[in-house]
């Protein structure tokens, strides 16, 4: 009797001990659960940003035949897509090529911009700025690409803006 009177208090420090790792492993995994349930909201609203700029630009330089070829000899890259006004507010001059777009905020733009190169008179050149928006305010994607058309071949240069320009 006097050894089990002993045991007895022991097994409950145990099994406290127990069940305070068990509650802390449980933690641990719902934390990393959530970290991981936030990374996949974001990569698919990134996802989405993307695919409705890339069908802008698509769109967009499909339309690129109706645009009215540029005047003068500019050097430089436009810059007209760096600026705020080109694509919000009364003066914005970028089209939604898309009346709405699944699941985003806002449908996608584009702006078309001339960019003629006085060392090639012959030759045209196009820069093509898309827009895409995801379901959240902060998830954007930008896309770009510039239409050569020389000696009635055209050729196409794309890129992706890493950072939002305004």
């Amino acid at each position: 009797m006097n050894l089990r009177s002993k045991s007895l208090g022991a097994v409950l420090p145990i099994v406290l001990l127990l069940a305070a790792m068990m509650l802390v492993t449980a933690s641990a995994w719902l934390q990393t659960s959530l970290v991981a349930a936030r990374t996949t909201v974001a990569a698919r609203e990134r996802m989405q940003a993307f695919h409705a700029a890339d069908s802008a630009l698509l769109r967009c330089s499909r339309m690129l035949s109706a645009a009215l070829p540029a005047t003068g000899a500019v050097d430089q890259e436009p810059a007209r897509w760096r600026l705020r006004a080109s694509f919000e507010g009364a003066p914005a001059v970028a089209v939604a090529p898309f009346v709405t777009w699944p699941y985003a905020m806002r449908a996608p733009q584009c702006l078309i911009e001339a960019w003629s190169r006085s060392w090639q008179s012959a030759a045209m050149s196009y820069l093509v700025t898309a827009r895409g928006f995801g379901a959240q305010p902060q998830s954007e994607a930008w896309l770009q690409v510039r239409i050569d058309l020389a000696d009635g071949v055209i050729t196409q240069h794309w890129r992706r803006v890493v950072a939002k320009p305004f």
